[in-house]
């Protein structure tokens, strides 16, 4: 397995695309190809949404994770999540990066390459997926589609993030998400399945604390 220091669940080249893979699944052993997707039929809208609703109840999970960037890299670490807005990444050695977002803001931190870095939680796709609740019936949906034992709801704001969109894909019987699929406006995937994921739990606010020292905005 080849691991990388190059992309903290983030494309790094584009101020809009500066934020497009923070993930959070559930249960997921192996990545599903949005491609699989391209014949899948529309699903009932209620059920979409009992689906986003299933997934927003989720307060609290922590989990491990592995990530596969757009050049078949892969990094993997363990993820805590926090409705509404907190999310913190750990990735495993080699790499020394960490992604923590406490409810305002997301910091990526590289101390390989000595960056700190902070981006506006509202100007990211992560704050799609923060919310305390998915509307299904809002401007950002682009797409739902089933196939098979998957469901996929495609979320996106192209006023804000662009032509970027992240692809949730969800086990049509459970109703846990599985993978997360990011897609930036050249066509590029960042996807992330989850693993060992516990909800319900209690953090220490530290968990989600930023270090606002020495950061620079973007």
């Amino acid at each position: 397995m080849k691991k990388t220091d190059a992309q903290p669940l983030i494309h790094l080249n584009l101020t809009r695309r500066h934020f497009l893979g923070a993930v959070v699944a559930a249960g997921a052993a192996s990545v599903v190809p949005v491609a699989a997707f391209a014949q899948a039929a529309a699903l009932n809208p209620d059920i979409a949404q009992a689906i986003a609703d299933h997934f927003s109840s989720i307060k609290t999970m922590k989990g491990g994770f592995l990530q596969i960037g757009p050049r078949g890299d892969q990094l993997s670490g363990s993820f805590y999540i926090q409705r509404p807005g907190k999310l913190r990444f750990n990735y495993d050695p080699p790499s020394r990066m960490r992604v923590i977002c406490d409810g305002n803001n997301v910091q990526v931190i590289n101390d390989q390459t000595r960056t700190n870095n902070m981006y506006q939680l509202s100007k990211t796709p992560l704050s799609l997926l923060l919310a305390n609740r998915i509307d299904l019936s809002a401007d950002m949906v682009r797409n739902v589609q089933t196939q098979s034992d998957l469901t996929k709801i495609t979320l996106g704001n192209r006023t804000v993030f662009g032509d970027s969109t992240i692809a949730m894909i969800f086990d049509s019987k459970t109703y846990d998400l599985r993978q997360w699929t990011v897609i930036d406006p050249q066509g590029k995937t960042t996807d992330v399945i989850v693993n060992n994921v516990k909800t319900n739990l209690s953090f220490d606010d530290s968990v989600f604390r930023i270090d606002y020292s020495g950061t620079q905005n973007r």
